[in-house]
């Protein structure tokens, strides 16, 4: 990932509606959610939603799908995984403990011993 693109993508999530739908469509897996259900989830006017899901998906964070009259939204679980790759690839030079929960699975940094 490129430096250019890694902050359009931090861009886009640093803003509190968006970042509250693109948490939510995580949640949700891969299937996603219809646009007016986030919509109501999040007590967002259909605009509001619309301006702020077309930030997200320019910026490569959720894709969508038409179904019939619905459009479905799904969260882009490679673009967050790319993104957190390239703000961690040089992470614990010489402390490779610091930073085993990329590799567990676990969500907290081990202590730098």
């Amino acid at each position: 990932m490129e430096i250019s693109q890694s902050a359009e993508t931090l861009a886009a999530l640093a803003q509190e509606t968006r970042l509250a739908v693109f948490r939510l469509l995580v949640q949700q897996g891969p299937g996603g959610l219809a646009a007016g259900e986030i919509g109501d989830r999040l007590d967002l006017a259909p605009a509001t939603l619309s301006f702020h899901l077309n930030t997200l998906r320019h910026a490569g964070l959720v894709a969508s799908r038409r179904e019939g009259r619905q459009v479905f939204y799904r969260a882009c679980y490679d673009a967050i995984s790319e993104l957190m790759g390239f703000l961690m690839e040089n992470c614990c030079q010489g402390h490779p403990r610091a930073c085993a929960f990329l590799h567990d699975g676990s969500l907290q940094c081990a202590p730098i011993p």
